[in-house]
């Protein structure tokens, strides 16, 4: 199947590229193309124009402090699973994408491109979710829980890009997923963070959007332990039901990933809290 008409182009700065973004409304920025081809090929998109990223050095790149951790828009998937500073940091988000498809993507997808698109069924929507990280674009800093909005949708406006997520290094945190074994996609997936004033559970797979588990959250946040999760149930109302799992299978799997995410997260070593 060829893929429908466009113009290309490469920008060397990010001026330029939110020029031409401005210039045509039907122009699409290009990052990974994890998503965006399969989309094109199926003809569910149309661009007047294709705008590659890659080439924006202000859009890459890692920095680490004692508190946080700063990853552009479109590092690869590949580098924040191997990055030794982002490993020793946040140990939980280089686990995570580790998990992401296979080798071939995590080498092409960026973790803009898949936070832009909000893809029920991608992984860093939990990252960015659970460990309240700041997502810095052209215009502003918004906050993770603004900016999820619903399926396939964010808080992002026309022209407007991602530049960065700035983490917040947790005291610990887990993540586990059940993916779906053709694609890698999630099934059912849950983040835990220990901030240690308090504990934050996202949730992806399961619904149209991430979303935060406000009563596991709760339980945790009172005791940070397995004992604190009995009789912990998620509600089946509202979520997916496709050919991978139905409403009432995907809450059964949100408690067990909830828990094994705490596994993780307990067994990691707590550092002192930032």
């Amino acid at each position: 199947m060829t893929l429908p008409a466009f113009d290309y182009r490469r920008p060397a700065t990010l001026s330029e590229a939110l020029a031409i973004l401005a210039d045509d409304p039907q122009a699409r920025a290009f990052a990974g193309g994890q998503t965006l081809l399969p989309t094109l090929k199926q003809r569910l998109a149309r661009p007047s124009v294709l705008v590659d990223l890659q080439d924006i050095p202000d859009l890459r790149g890692v920095k680490v402090t004692d508190t946080t951790v700063e990853i552009g828009a479109m590092t690869r998937h590949f580098i924040t699973e191997t990055d030794p500073a982002i490993r020793a940091a946040i140990p939980a988000l280089s686990h995570l994408a580790s998990g992401i498809a296979h080798p071939q993507v995590r080498h092409l997808g960026t973790m803009g491109g898949s936070v832009a698109n909000n893809d029920p069924a991608a992984d860093y929507p939990a990252a960015i979710l659970g460990l309240n990280a700041t997502i810095r674009t052209t215009r502003r800093e918004i906050a993770a829980d603004d900016f999820f909005t619903g399926l396939f949708s964010t808080a992002l406006e026309p022209g407007e890009l991602i530049v960065s997520f700035r983490f917040p290094i947790p005291r610990r945190a887990g993540y586990h997923k059940f993916p779906n074994e053709a694609s890698g996609h999630v099934t059912v997936g849950a983040f835990v963070v220990d901030t240690g004033a308090g504990v934050r559970v996202a949730v992806n797979g399961a619904g149209p959007c991430v979303f935060r588990q406000t009563d596991a959250e709760a339980r945790l946040s009172a005791e940070f332990s397995h004992a604190a999760l009995e009789g912990f149930t998620q509600d089946p109302k509202g979520l997916n039901n496709d050919l991978h799992a139905t409403p009432a299978y995907r809450a059964q799997l949100v408690a067990v990933a909830i828990g094994r995410a705490l596994d993780m997260a307990l067994a990691a070593q707590p550092e002192t809290t930032p």
